[in-house]
């Protein structure tokens, strides 16, 4: 039997693994590869995937909407030069509306992917999930997304608090009706957590934040391969940082940027590092200008896994160096200090107190407070009640209690704190 659902053909009598190759291979054949430059690396079904990525979060605004105009030209040549690959998010404002417009009226929805996310956190039942779901879709004038993310999964217990919502259950129901053809989760938190929650599930991808200054923090180099030996696609957001990997460089890194021989930008060798990496299936890049979209796409065109020399590697490493060097706090990630007996994410903390000084306050309180309240178990500085064991195991001697008083102070302000109650108060996580 045949049941046909807002335009998508559902095959009721089949199992869901058929339903779900016959999606597949639909829009595979429909998916079409407009450049001859552009490369791609693969999904676990083998459909190519852009090694760019359009991330749809920082569409121009104007008087608080997003010029449709502009975001539409810009989508259009991102496609033209081959990038198939375009992600958003629920609490993206007005996001998904301007991808659901610009879509259906150039009629190429099938010539891309779409990657979506589901807001768990506002979520507290089975049918807040559907219509959660059904407003996205809605909103994407679609009847199905490629890619499907758990927005923000920060660990574990996170994870099976959405199993006890029938999570797998939904997911296998919308996976059999076409509706979502791949599951995978976003994440901020460290490496340990990370890797447990790729375990957790049998998702299809991930998505994680990584840059040649986080390569030991977050999930890392050891969770991007981690994922990767397991099958896993990885999809990376912030490359450069939201701009400090560019713009907020120290002085004598840009000196040394504007002085090597190659002439690249201190943008082009962040994206070459990351697709240097053969783990590195995609990279998410919030472009807002033409200009901006065709320099990217040359990178991508250029690059290959592997090619980078060792006097590239080693000035990397330099630009690292001198980042880390301007840095409030001299912790370099690499978690000796860890687990914390009250659950304090040291390294995570100190690589938020550094963004203070070097980046600003605004991004580092924002990005230290979706990693340590917004998750069931918190990890904030102030739960350090001066043990002193992780001073124990510093190889930088740093004094981490004295240090994660003053982070505490700079990051934990009054925002963060009624934040962290009305997360409690309406059991968001």
């Amino acid at each position: 039997m045949i049941l046909q659902k807002r335009g998508l053909y559902v095959l009721a009598n089949y199992n869901s693994e058929y339903i779900r190759e016959r999606m597949i291979n639909r829009l595979t054949n429909n998916l079409q590869i407009r450049s001859a430059n552009m490369q791609y690396r693969y999904d676990k079904e083998k459909n190519p995937v852009s090694m760019l990525a359009f991330g749809c979060m920082r569409f121009t605004k104007e008087n608080g909407k997003i010029n449709l105009e502009k975001a539409e030209a810009e989508i259009l040549e991102a496609m033209k030069l081959g990038v198939n690959y375009f992600d958003t998010a629920y609490i993206y404002s007005g996001s998904e509306e301007a991808m659901g417009k610009i879509f259906e009226k150039n009629h190429c929805r099938e010539q891309i992917y779409i990657a979506d996310k589901l807001p768990h956190y506002l979520i507290k039942s089975a049918a807040g999930l559907e219509k959660t779901f059904q407003e996205q879709l809605r909103r994407l004038r679609t009847t199905y997304i490629d890619f499907y993310l758990m927005h923000m999964l920060t660990n574990l217990e996170t994870w099976e608090k959405l199993k006890g919502l029938g999570i797998e259950e939904w997911i296998a129901k919308k996976k059999a009706s076409g509706e979502i053809l791949r599951i995978g989760f976003s994440y901020h938190g460290n490496t340990k957590d990370f890797c447990e929650l790729v375990d957790a599930y049998d998702w299809d991808f991930c998505m994680i934040q990584y840059n040649y200054l986080d390569e030991n923090s977050q999930a890392g180099r050891k969770g991007l391969q981690y994922a990767a030996a397991k099958g896993l696609p990885v999809m990376i957001m912030e490359p450069l940082r939201g701009g400090k990997l560019v713009n907020l460089l120290p002085k004598e890194a840009k000196r040394k940027v504007a002085a090597h021989p190659s002439g690249r930008s201190a943008a082009e060798w962040a994206f070459r590092w990351l697709w240097n990496q053969p783990e590195v299936t995609t990279v998410l890049s919030g472009m807002n200008s033409i200009e901006m979209i065709r320099e990217n796409c040359r990178i991508a065109s250029e690059t290959q896994a592997g090619a980078f020399t060792e006097d590239e590697i080693a000035f990397v490493n330099e630009l690292r160096h001198e980042i880390n060097h301007s840095m409030k706090v001299g912790c370099t990630g690499c978690g000796y200090c860890m687990p914390c007996p009250k659950n304090v994410d040291i390294p995570g903390t100190f690589s938020f107190y550094n963004l203070i000084y070097s980046e600003n306050k605004k991004t580092a309180r924002k990005g230290y407070m979706q990693c340590t309240i917004f998750r069931q178990t918190p990890t904030s500085a102030s739960q350090c009640v001066g043990c002193g064991k992780c001073e124990q195991h510093c190889p930088q001697g740093i004094p981490i209690r004295k240090e994660l008083k003053n982070a505490s102070k700079e990051l934990e302000n009054v925002t963060y704190k009624l934040a962290g109650k009305a997360i409690r108060l309406l059991k968001l996580w």
